[in-house]
């Protein structure tokens, strides 16, 4: 029997809201500035998922903090502006919010630039914690932001706190903590695609995980 969650963590990018070409642009202004190859939208969809800091050092070895600076500087010119919600992100938050679920976000956006896109669009409102990168003493997919995510509600990790994501990081930062793992996103998990943490529940917009839990 699935039971209904009384605490939902969000990821943010791609689940809440649609930061892709954001991401893209940022990321590509980076490579061509450190002589890189730059990659096309759908590579950047199939590899961002770890933080900067995780990521960067991996890509740009010494060079990691400076090539951070400019996608910073390139990213904070261009995200408050142009981040979209996803289809039906708005209506679900203010469904949960209305129902009194707590609600609070873990990213690997860095923490200022998240707090600030959820002001942007007024749903800073909605949220009991905002968690992004730098601001835990380690990003996702450690247990570290989800319980700095859940400590202002004195809530725990358990089977009534939902870990709601677009990627593989977001299922395995779920079951590190122990919440449970759930998968949104308009395409269906492929067979094996997911094998060490499977998403317990799968939805294919924020409207269909909004329904669900009305049901409940």
């Amino acid at each position: 029997m699935t039971t209904r969650p009384r605490a939902l963590i969000f990821d943010w990018d791609n689940t809440l809201v649609d930061s892709w070409p954001v991401i893209h642009d940022a990321l590509n202004t980076t490579y061509r500035a450190f002589g890189h190859r730059e990659w096309t939208l759908d590579e950047t969809r199939a590899n961002v998922r770890e933080s900067v800091r995780d990521r960067f050092p991996k890509i740009f070895g010494d060079e990691w903090q400076a090539a951070a600076d400019v996608f910073y500087k390139r990213y904070s010119v261009i995200h408050a502006d142009a981040i979209r919600p996803t289809a039906g992100a708005a209506e679900l938050l203010e469904n949960l919010a209305r129902e009194g679920f707590y609600l609070s976000i873990v990213s690997n956006k860095r923490g200022d630039y998240l707090r600030k896109e959820a002001k942007a669009l007024g749903w800073h409102r909605h949220f009991s914690a905002m968690v992004g990168a730098l601001d835990a003493e380690r990003d996702k997919p450690d247990p570290a932001p989800v319980l700095m995510a859940l400590e202002p509600g004195d809530h725990k990790p358990g089977a009534h706190v939902w870990f709601v994501g677009d990627a593989d990081i977001d299922l395995t930062c779920a079951v590190n903590s122990g919440c449970i793992p759930v998968l949104v996103r308009p395409e269906a998990p492929a067979d094996g695609e997911f094998p060490e943490h499977p998403p317990h529940h799968y939805f294919g917009d924020c409207q269909s995980l909004c329904k669900f839990l009305q049901t409940m």
